[in-house]
């Protein structure tokens, strides 16, 4: 194995290792118990997360050439240009290789740190979802964390399948990153247009909960945590298995979203999986501290669509015939700014109590 390949696949396993033991922790040391998880707690939990996220956002900035391995200029190049930026090479023209190193890992890191803004905002559409499904399947607070906590593991494994294959077919077809700015568009369109709609859920109309329920033996009792039971000899499966399960498909739905989103920002599969992970490591704790007062954000969702419909632009202008490059700080601004005035407008208009369902 060459050299700088074998720098790519250790740094990558260094990672899933570090995530894994994070994962460990988090459900076999801290959480052993069954209890409703308080606002205190989920606003700690949050910050750690979100701490743990920026720090590996700082290894980015100072390692980052090392994910793929880069050992000197011309790998340098030949990488930016694969997902990055085409004009990369007569930026650093006329400087050292350090130096362009160091050029190339700031762009990472804010490519990373959009990515993971990105993510992180779109999961809390997600999380008006979650609500729904865990009130539909009626399940107990005190069991939240472990269906959520499986459910993220689950997740994890999923998006990193669709990262890395998007990411593939995106380096060998580069016309799909307009038919994913289409998409986007449409899905902005779309959420502003439904943004008053009441959500339901009905888990005997759920087709994962029928195809479950005919080929193995469904209980509706949710007596302690476990995902399938023996009762009188025969094993049954939960609601919190079925609850999981919904909320694993439901996962997958949204990101056909928010990957396409952050695939607008940088196309290297690796900064996209890694802000993917930390955003969905986060998205537990952050459940937890605005499930309560999540539907207080009355202009959220259109916030979240106008997100989506300008990624979706961003995106189309960048890509072949048009090459309108949009500077990554432009994006990481806007991002903010629009998920700021949504955040402040609603706390400044709130519903009024009649409005509020």
């Amino acid at each position: 194995m060459h050299n700088s390949n074998l720098i790519q696949v250790l740094f990558f396993i260094g990672f899933i290792l570090i995530i894994s033991g994070l994962l460990v922790l988090d459900l076999g040391v801290f959480e052993k118990k069954d209890k409703v998880v308080s606002i205190k707690r989920a606003f700690v939990t949050t910050l750690i997360w979100i701490f743990l996220a920026i720090g590996f956002g700082c290894i980015i900035y100072f390692f980052g050439n090392q994910i793929h391995g880069i050992e000197d200029k011309q790998a340098l190049v030949e990488v930016a240009n694969k997902y990055h930026e085409k004009n990369f090479e007569t930026k650093i023209s006329d400087i050292s290789f350090d130096k362009a190193v160091q050029m190339y890992n700031k762009r990472m890191f804010l490519e990373y740190i959009t990515g993971y803004l990105i993510e992180y905002s779109l999961s809390i559409d997600n999380i008006f979802v979650m609500i729904l499904i865990f009130s539909a399947f009626a399940v107990p607070p005190q069991y939240y964390k472990r269906v959520l906590m499986w459910g993220i593991v689950g997740a994890m494994i999923m998006r990193f399948i669709f990262i890395f294959v998007a990411g593939a077919l995106i380096s060998k077809y580069e016309w799909i990153l307009i038919l994913f700015g289409l998409f986007l568009i449409y899905s902005g369109i779309s959420m502003f247009l439904k943004r008053n709609k009441k959500e339901e859920m009905n888990p005997d109309k759920n087709p994962i909960v029928r195809f479950c329920s005919k080929r193995w033996n469904v209980t509706n009792e949710i007596n302690d945590n476990s995902f399938v039971k023996k009762i009188d000899g025969r094993k049954y499966i939960t609601p919190l298995l079925l609850c999981m399960i919904t909320i694993e498909f439901t996962d997958v739905m949204f990101a056909v979203d928010s990957i396409p989103a952050v695939f607008s920002v940088t196309k290297d599969p690796y900064i996209v999986f890694f802000s993917n992970i930390f955003a969905i490591m986060g998205l537990r704790s952050l459940f937890f501290l605005i499930s309560g007062m999540v539907r207080k954000f009355r202009f959220l969702k259109i916030g979240l669509s106008f997100l989506l419909f300008i990624i979706g632009v961003k995106m189309i202008l960048e890509s072949n015939p048009i090459n309108i490059e949009i500077p990554i700080i432009v994006s990481l601004l806007i991002i903010i700014g629009i998920l700021s005035i949504s955040i402040i407008a609603s706390l400044i208009f709130p519903y009024k109590k009649k409005e509020i369902v």
